[in-house]
């Protein structure tokens, strides 16, 4: 695949995702919009490039479905401007994205984050230190203990907290050398079944596709929100009381959102139900979380045969940390890219990426193995599962040199934004317009942003 404009590590990124899915004809990809996101590492590339690769990926599905390839375009500018926030609300606003308690702080030897946004997660880290949910006191408390020992016990209790490591520490790390020994996605044959693409269409290229989402913040529901914006029906199920506030507008858009307490046996039978009926499981739950309720991958290849299965992980498969939590802000902070940030800025703390563009990215890469796996399944008969982590598109960015200096990309204007407000639940707000462009198959979707748990876990 080939990139007809771009930044300079945009055509590279192409080719790499590309070998990774497998994507089997090169095809070239117009690339517009000028800008780059401030950063180290060539960001906007990598958003430009996951962007592509979904267009693609759905250009060959609709070629083996319809006999037609159409053409590909992205806008670097806008995908840039979605992996920050697609939804400029009108008269409301939502609420922030950080816990008060979340962020970096400095240990007695380094810098270390902790992720407080979910209450139990709050509530382990509160509970190491032993101190009030109040900035100024958990600083107090961490700067008395050394970063390592602190995830250490953070993570013991349940929780999820990040020391910060150079690249060169991770690179010798264990969990550094067995997630750089993995490929960008994992895939493994599924088991014959039906393809779940009668109802497409040429317009709708996804229409009548079920997907199941077992996801959350951030990366499966960029996933499954791009697959809803070409036809799929997709049902988001979260467990009762679970809420991710600041970014549900951003990221249930085109999706029904239902509750399901996968721990009770009723629940389980709820979705055993689904899942028979579904032709995709996107799913980000820890590698041993569905294996544990009974339904790991065999037993899910059992209640749909021909399933496409798609999984996120934070850390990668292998390793000691394969069954950790965590989230992007974490990732940069243990692999590297916080610290490279800080040096090479002469800053005296972490500098992340300026968007969790490893949650970004990855969500696209998974919506693009769902569309390779569909066109595996339409000439196999055969379903596939997929496999992709934070970590290792970590691992792909830090690879990527950064081009020469570019200006940022232009805020966004109104001329950016869909002619007509969308009606969210919480009121009226403008949305981007998509930053992927494939021929005859507009990205749109079908149902506004609302809230977890407003419609029944039924299809």
């Amino acid at each position: 695949m080939t990139g007809e404009a771009g930044g300079a590590a945009f055509g590279t990124l192409l080719d790499t995702i590309g070998r990774a899915l497998g994507l089997e004809t090169a095809a070239p990809v117009a690339v517009t919009g000028a800008g780059a996101l401030p950063s180290v590492y060539p960001v906007s590339d990598l958003a430009a490039a996951s962007v592509a690769a979904v267009g693609v990926a759905l250009a060959e599905l609709m070629e083996a479905r319809f006999g037609r390839r159409p053409e590909v375009s992205v806008d670097r500018r806008l995908a840039a401007l979605w992996f920050s926030r697609s939804l400029d609300p009108r008269g409301w606003a939502p609420p922030p994205l950080w816990d008060p308690v979340a962020g970096d702080y400095e240990a007695a030897d380094g810098w270390i984050r902790l992720h407080t946004n979910a209450p139990h997660h709050r509530e382990a880290a509160l509970g190491v230190l032993g101190t009030v949910p109040e900035r100024a006191a958990v600083a107090a408390a961490v700067r008395r203990l050394r970063a390592d020992d602190l995830e250490a016990a953070v993570v013991a209790a349940g929780g999820c907290a990040a020391a910060m490591r150079t690249a060169e520490a991770w690179a010798v790390h264990p969990q550094g050398m067995a997630v750089a020994r993995e490929p960008l996605v994992a895939w493994e044959p599924g088991e014959a079944g039906p393809d779940g693409l009668r109802a497409a269409r040429p317009e709708r290229p996804l229409a009548g596709l079920r997907v199941l989402d077992l996801t959350r913040v951030l990366a499966g529901p960029v996933a499954t929100r791009t697959l809803a914006g070409f036809g799929a029906t997709v049902l988001r199920l979260d467990p009762p009381h679970w809420d991710e506030p600041g970014v549900v507008p951003e990221m249930t858009l085109g999706k029904a959102c239902a509750r399901l307490d996968l721990r009770t046996r009723e629940g389980r039978t709820r979705f055993e139900a689904l899942l028979a009926g579904a032709d995709v499981l996107v799913h980000g739950y820890r590698s041993d979380a569905l294996a544990r309720l009974g339904l790991d991958a065999a037993a899910r290849a059992r209640l749909r045969p021909g399933l496409v299965d798609v999984a996120l992980d934070a850390y990668g498969w292998t390793g000691p940390w394969r069954a950790r939590r965590g989230f992007d802000s974490l990732v940069q902070m243990s692999c590297g890219i916080a610290e490279a940030g800080m040096a090479r800025a002469g800053a005296d703390r972490p500098v992340p990426l300026p968007v969790q563009a490893l949650d970004h990215a990855t969500g696209y890469l998974m919506a693009a193995a769902t569309l390779r796996g569909l066109t595996r399944r339409l000439a196999a008969g055969r379903g596939a599962t997929a496999r992709a982590a934070l970590a290792r598109t970590a691992c792909l960015l830090a690879a990527s040199p950064p081009g020469p200096p570019e200006d940022p990309p232009a805020p966004a204007s109104r001329a950016d934004y869909a002619d007509a407000p969308e009606e969210t639940a919480w009121g009226p707000a403008l949305r981007l317009r998509p930053p992927l462009a494939v021929a005859g198959a507009p990205m749109r979707w079908d149902r506004p942003a609302g809230p977890l748990g407003a419609a029944a876990p039924d299809w």
